[in-house]
């Protein structure tokens, strides 16, 4: 099950989340329920700083919890980056989940290098999967 919550006044296609989180924790082989909230940027940031000790709004957080998870995602991080990186919002928040989920499939590029690369190869395949 894939849920969907949209705490913003943000446009958002959710069923368009939902199909990129199908298909990615299916390629991926993950059995688990997906909670999947879209909140302000004073709530990403309090979360930030509660479970990273960061004390900065943030684009998207991963919490894990056996076999259900759950995804924040602030969409004024993500229009901010979709600027500084000239992608569409689309774009950038399609990049944004893939790369949420990536990690509850337990990839992590800030471990090293060679991990980081592994990521952005997954996440670009995806990528091109969903904007073509």
């Amino acid at each position: 099950m894939i849920e969907v919550n949209n705490l913003t006044t943000s446009q958002i296609n959710k069923q368009f989340l939902k199909k990129i989180a199908k298909k990615v924790l299916q390629t991926e082989k993950k059995k688990i329920e997906l909670s999947i909230a879209l909140v302000n940027q004073s709530r990403i940031k309090r979360l930030n700083k509660k479970y990273r000790n960061k004390d900065k709004s943030t684009d998207i957080l991963s919490f894990f919890y056996g076999d259900s998870a759950e995804l924040i995602i602030c969409p004024v991080e993500v229009k901010k980056n979709a600027l500084m990186f000239k992608n569409s919002f689309k774009k950038e928040l399609t990049k944004t989940l893939i790369h949420g989920i990536l990690h509850l499939a337990g990839y992590n590029h800030e471990i090293t290098e060679k991990k980081a690369e592994i990521m952005e190869k997954k996440q670009k395949h995806y990528l091109s999967q969903f904007l073509k």
